[in-house]
């Protein structure tokens, strides 16, 4: 199995959950993207990689994967996290499969998707709403800003599914049987590393 590891998708999909425990339970250092990309938006406006740039869900999804794949992409080539063992655990919102694909795919990295797209509009603000903590920036949001956000959550995770599905990348939907699909997600991952 390859030294790092890539835990993306969608919010409250479990991302942060699985890449504190793949921390914790086997010693991989966790880095936040999110707390990245926030700093970008802050501090390199230039850079383009905005979330609230007037574009729709899905193409302000593009537009920052495009310019974090690339990001990322020099962040393994360093080679900094390749002199541990195991390396980083990568948790990443706004990394398209085809951006995967274009940058990334044979660095030293697996990357793992987790999605809810198996779900209603009303659905998805119901995991929203069950799995926001007072650490989430949705947290503060309102049920109208969330019930929105929800369908865009949903459309990008019909996007990243069928990108997945294109480019043979494994993806777990969470959206029901969330813990049955962690352990799921944890007996694969122990399965690529006996079999490596």
């Amino acid at each position: 199995m390859k030294n790092n590891i890539i835990i993306a998708g969608v919010p409250r999909a479990g991302k942060s959950t699985i890449s504190h425990i793949l921390s914790k339970r086997y010693g991989y250092q966790h880095v936040s993207m999110d707390s990245i990309i926030a700093g970008f938006e802050k501090c390199f406006p230039e850079t383009g990689v905005s979330t609230y740039q007037g574009l729709s869900s899905l193409e302000t999804l593009r537009v920052i994967s495009g310019k974090m794949a690339p990001f990322v992409r020099a962040m393994l080539d360093s080679a900094e996290y390749d002199e541990f063992e195991p390396g980083m655990v990568l948790d990443m919102y706004q990394l398209l499969p085809e951006d995967f694909d274009k940058y990334l795919r044979g660095t030293n990295c697996e990357i793992f998707y987790f999605i809810t797209s198996d779900v209603t509009t009303e659905e998805r603000f119901a995991i929203q709403k069950k799995y926001d903590t007072p650490k989430d920036y949705t947290f503060y949001k309102s049920d109208e800003e969330l019930k929105e956000g929800a369908q865009y959550i949903v459309e990008q995770s019909l996007l990243i599914k069928e990108q997945c599905e294109k480019f043979g990348l494994k993806y777990y939907e969470t959206a029901r049987n969330r813990e049955e699909v962690f352990e799921q997600f944890f007996s694969d991952l122990q399965k690529l590393k006996e079999y490596d």
